[in-house]
């Protein structure tokens, strides 16, 4: 999953970015409101979360832009002010949820959860393809009765592959849904991470294949 961190405070920022990249989500912080407009106008995210006192544009501002423009991705305001008013604001501009700082990090996580669950519905703990399965609680690849627990990078790379099976992603595709979209990281990491996973499939048996196409891209196959 790919979300968009919209947070002027530094020591907010990474201390949000570190524990949703440690639960597996992908994550790219900015810093301003005009900024996110950038970031949400150039990429594809599953959420959006936007501090709500941010300069060149507020968080609200930025939500009644994007909803005016027919996003419809979910959103998630942060913001210090309490007052009844303030959350009405944020909800009649279409924000899906609100959150008062100071909150526990666990309550983020739940309201993440909540709010990607009503947009795309129940996610199962597993993803299948052919014979193999992707465990996200475990972030094992099994394959009949045997399993190898994969790293983040290949986990992330695994599950996008899984998630977008019979279409073929280029390596420039894969390095923005598993790098993210301003990654120092070039289409060797994504060459490098293909042969990876490949040796991973065929260590636990599997018959599913990485299957590549000349400037195209790969795609799974069985």
């Amino acid at each position: 999953m790919k979300l968009l961190l919209a947070e002027d405070e530094p020591a907010m920022s990474e201390a949000v970015t570190d524990i949703l990249e440690y639960h597996r989500y992908q994550v790219d912080a900015v810093y301003d409101g005009i900024e996110a407009l950038d970031y949400i106008h150039g990429g594809s995210y599953d959420g959006i979360i936007l501090d709500v006192m941010m300069p060149g544009k507020t968080g609200i501002e930025v939500l009644t832009q994007i909803r005016k423009e027919g996003c419809r991705t979910p959103v998630l305001l942060l913001t210090a002010k309490s007052q009844i008013e303030d959350r009405i604001e944020g909800l009649d501009a279409g924000a899906d949820d609100y959150l008062v700082k100071p909150f526990a990090m666990g309550e983020l996580l739940a309201r993440i959860r909540a709010m990607l669950r009503r947009r795309e519905g129940y996610q199962p703990d597993e993803r299948k393809f052919g014979d193999l399965v992707l465990d996200s609680g475990s972030s094992e690849l099994r394959c009949g009765g045997k399993s190898v627990v994969l790293p983040k990078v290949e986990y992330q790379m695994m599950e996008t592959l899984m998630l977008n099976h019979g279409i073929y992603l280029s390596s420039e595709d894969l390095l923005e849904k598993v790098w993210g979209y301003d990654t120092d990281a070039d289409v060797g990491a994504v060459w490098v991470y293909i042969s990876y996973l490949r040796k991973r499939i065929a260590s636990v048996g599997s018959g599913v294949k990485i299957t590549a196409k000349r400037n195209i891209g790969y795609t799974l196959t069985f």
